[in-house]
């Protein structure tokens, strides 16, 4: 690796934040700063994540969710200063690395993605 490469991995990595891990398909509640005039409060946008993009400082991830019977996404950096947590509703578990076919779908059946299998949703036997 040339120098260059190595200072700007170092640069980058001291600005990079600690947030918990989430993956395509799971349900969250994002913490968002937003600044009205001079007070400051936390926003909380929730959804499903329908996918992520790119990497190190650069990375970000799309939340959907249905409001008043419209789709509406919004695209977050993984790494800003005004996304204070990202906290998982539930986890879900899909076979795809973007859920853009969400998109087509209208109520329930658009935030339906396959909750993943714990202990308590097995059937017993």
């Amino acid at each position: 690796m040339s120098m260059n490469v190595q200072l700007l991995e170092k640069i980058e990595a001291e600005q990079f934040r600690k947030v918990s891990p989430f993956k395509v398909g799971d349900s969250v509640k994002v913490h968002t700063r937003v600044k009205e005039g001079e007070k400051e409060r936390t926003q909380i946008y929730a959804g499903v994540v329908i996918g992520r993009k790119g990497r190190g400082l650069n990375e970000n991830f799309t939340v959907r969710r249905i409001s008043f019977g419209e789709g509406v996404e919004r695209v977050f950096p993984i790494n800003s200063p005004l996304v204070e947590k990202v906290v998982v509703d539930r986890s879900g578990q899909v076979r795809r690395a973007k859920l853009y076919f969400l998109r087509g779908r209208k109520g329930k059946e658009a935030l339906s993605v396959k909750a993943e299998k714990t202990d308590k949703n097995k059937k017993k036997k």
